[in-house]
């Protein structure tokens, strides 16, 4: 993945800052999450050469934060136990400064909650939305607008599926 980021040079013309692939990812075992390019409310200086994606990933940003990324899910291989793949998501929950967002696994091992609004398209793959009380099938190109709620992704196909998502601080009411 190639990411292209825009700034101004010194005399106030637009360049490219930084043009390469994601400086930080994780969880390259399970499909991976790459960081894109990350916000913590502050405002930017657009003179800075600054990777603000090279820092530590973490599933939610930071109070009055947005995070732009696109991660892979895989198709869990036939025949792996239950309690191999609780194990795993536990711990890559961990990875990701999340286990508190595990709030309701009873459905899926990787349903969480987070306090953003998220912006997400599938661009290829088989995924499904997992709900507390409801799933819906994706087909490439479909969009979700993910408001806070416990959820999980499921890849049920036989190819890795894409996704990319912004997500957004929120204080939900």
């Amino acid at each position: 993945m190639r990411r292209i980021i825009t700034g101004h040079n010194e005399n106030g013309k637009s360049i490219i800052s930084i043009d390469g692939p994601p400086a930080r990812s994780i969880g390259e075992d399970a499909g991976g999450l790459f960081e894109i390019w990350n916000t913590d409310g502050s405002g930017f200086e657009t003179k800075s050469d600054k990777d603000r994606a090279d820092i530590d990933i973490v599933l939610s940003p930071v109070k009055e934060g947005t995070k732009f990324r696109y991660f892979q899910i895989n198709p869990i291989p036939e025949g792996v136990p239950q309690d191999v793949i609780e194990a795993a998501t536990a711990e890559a929950f961990e990875k990701m400064g999340a286990a508190h967002h595990r709030v309701d696994t009873s459905r899926n091992a990787a349903m969480h909650e987070t306090h953003t609004i998220d912006y997400i398209i599938l661009l290829k793959g088989n995924v499904t939305l997992i709900l507390d009380e409801e799933e819906v099938a994706l087909q490439p190109h479909d969009v979700v607008v993910q408001r806070g709620t416990n959820h999980a992704w499921v890849n049920n196909g036989t190819e890795p599926a894409l996704l990319i998502a912004v997500l957004i601080d929120s204080n939900l009411v």
